[in-house]
């Protein structure tokens, strides 16, 4: 009874749409029919048909309505019941490092430290001597034992070339004795503000690994990459996500001269994806995009830059992650990389010109210390004085919070935008870096929901994967990829397959201001879609991984269709 309740009111919402297209006299470009379709519109939940005119859509119901439609210039498109969600997008993904990972060396999938050893050592014996080798993607927690590489691991395989290895979080790298030296880096060197140079307790030597702001100390020594390597970076990136059934990426910690390689990529024809970039802040660069308007919609509403990103603490994985009390595993509290003076004013300004503001704060004490900044901003700019009424600022990751800060997110209008992978990829390791105790407020999405939040959901590739059926299983499922799920994690703080999809759909589209023309499946919106080979509503929770994009749809154009 129920069904056929739902069946009669999408015809009856469908019928008027499609009868008042025809009879102004609308054809449809391409129409989509015999899908499966989640649309994310409340007043219209299902559908199994779409029309498309001039890149947006004209018609959602019925295929036998859709029909009405067509001339003999459509082109129809046969989904033979494939399930088709609203185009989703990645709220975190660092674009140009997902396609550089396709190019260095990639030391993702490490399994103990002498795999590490090996794969460091068939790449210096392919390159020159004293040429740099650089790479990342290690993760030392899975390694027995879970412990960082050395200078004197990597010596033992590199005595010659300077080496630098970038953990997957991006917050800590480890170093071999050429690159350390090339730095000028002793037992003296004192670790900067907001990073640490971490030394053997017993000689004070740097152990090889720096973190946060300490990375600088060596990796500003690397020399660049040429631009034509940049260049494919980004094209290798947008390709990779359009694959993965993405059709639209928040990029975080971007560059204006990244920004100016993607509009050239997007005057070539290059680069299909839409785009919501944000150039990293505090500093020159962030002052540009102060000093001159934002970019919003661009290239047929495909690239927006109205932001700026700052990293306030490190990870937790590499013990930087800024938090109220000391770890558990470690003597140290973590670090924030950036004192109030140098914020304030740039937040202020943002205010003033329309600039959104994203955060990157995973510890508890960074959560707090943001949340506090952003209050001091928001009172010391009126809202008759900002460009923008409602800033939507944002916290990226906001994965360790106390229980007591999470409703103020909602009460600011402040949105945490989070990965839910982090959370089955940390369950390994953050109960012995936090004590049970604060896991209370570890990757808390239900929490946040239920006080009011909208959370834009994202990857933060190449960190993680950057799969989008790995981040929608992590969000429903709270396990791992094996189906395993750790003491004291929290299964509570799962979320609905309802609100997973809207994370990576509606959510996003809110926390990009593009709400009104992205995000759910209806007329008048831009035609985004993501057709998958399983029906991830309804599908076994284990089989949700293996789910895979045939098709990714953006502006009614197919820019991925898998080989069948």
């Amino acid at each position: 009874m129920k069904t056929s309740t739902t069946l009669l009111t999408l015809i009856l919402v469908a019928m008027p749409i499609s009868l008042r297209a025809a009879e102004d006299g609308q054809t449809a470009d391409v129409i989509f029919v015999h899908g499966n379709i989640y649309t994310v519109n409340d007043q219209q939940p299902l559908a199994e048909a779409i029309a498309v005119r001039q890149g947006k859509i004209i018609f959602v119901g019925s295929s036998a309505d859709a029909a009405k439609l067509q001339n003999q210039a459509s082109r129809v498109i046969d989904l033979a019941g494939k399930t088709v969600v609203p185009g989703l997008t990645d709220a975190h993904c660092h674009l140009s490092g997902v396609g550089a990972r396709e190019m260095m060396l990639n030391l993702e999938g490490t399994t103990s430290l002498q795999d590490f050893l090996a794969r460091v050592k068939s790449r210096v014996e392919q390159s020159s001597p004293g040429q740099w080798v650089t790479g990342r993607g290690w993760i030392e927690t899975h390694w027995a034992p879970p412990a960082f590489p050395t200078r004197a691991d990597l010596d033992s395989v590199a005595p010659d070339n300077p080496v630098w290895l970038t953990r997957a979080d991006g917050h800590g790298a480890v170093a071999n004795s050429v690159a350390i030296k090339l730095g000028g880096i002793t037992k003296d060197t004192p670790s900067p503000f907001g990073g640490e140079i971490m030394k053997d307790k017993e000689t004070g030597q740097p152990s090889g690994m720096f973190l946060d702001n300490a990375q600088d100390l060596v990796a500003r020594l690397i020399p660049p990459r040429p631009a034509t390597e940049q260049t494919r970076a980004l094209v290798l990136g947008a390709k990779r996500s359009q694959e993965l059934g993405w059709t639209g990426l928040h990029v975080p910690s971007s560059s204006v001269r990244e920004l100016e390689s993607i509009q050239q990529l997007y005057k070539q024809g290059e680069i299909k994806l839409r785009i919501d970039l944000a150039i990293l802040g505090p500093g020159d660069e962030a002052n540009w995009l102060l000093k001159r308007a934002p970019i919003i919609g661009a290239f047929g509403e495909r690239l927006t830059c109205r932001a700026i990103k700052v990293s306030f603490d490190g990870a937790l994985g590499s013990k930087g992650a800024a938090l109220l009390e000391q770890y558990s595993d470690y003597d140290t509290r973590g670090f924030l990389k950036w004192r109030d003076e140098q914020l304030l004013p740039m937040f202020e300004e943002a205010l003033r010109k329309g600039v959104q503001i994203w955060t990157h704060a995973i510890g508890d004490r960074a959560n707090r210390e943001i949340l506090r900044l952003y209050e001091t901003a928001f009172r010391n700019v009126s809202p008759e004085e900002r460009a923008v009424k409602e800033p939507r600022w944002r916290v990226e990751h906001a994965q360790i919070v106390d229980p007591e800060d999470i409703p103020r997110f909602a009460q600011m209008g402040v949105l945490p935008s989070m990965q839910p992978s982090h959370a089955i990829s940390d369950l390994h390791f953050a109960g012995s870096r936090l004590g049970l105790k604060r896991l209370e407020g570890a990757y808390a999405w239900q929490s946040f929901i239920k006080a009011g939040s909208i959370i834009p959901g994202g990857s933060d590739a190449p960190v993680e994967r950057g799969d989008p059926m790995i981040e929608f299983y992590a969000a429903v499922a709270r396990k791992d990829l094996s189906g395993f799920s750790g003491p004291g994690w929290h299964h509570e703080q799962a979320v609905s397959r309802q609100d997973a999809l809207k994370m990576f759909t509606i959510w996003a589209a809110y926390g990009a201001f593009e709400e009104q023309t992205r995000g759910t499946l209806e007329p008048g919106k831009l035609a985004d879609m993501t057709v998958l080979s399983q029906d991830i509503m309804k599908v076994a929770e284990a089989e949700i991984p293996s789910t895979k994009c045939v098709m990714t749809v953006i502006n009614g154009e197919i820019v991925y269709q898998a080989k069948e």
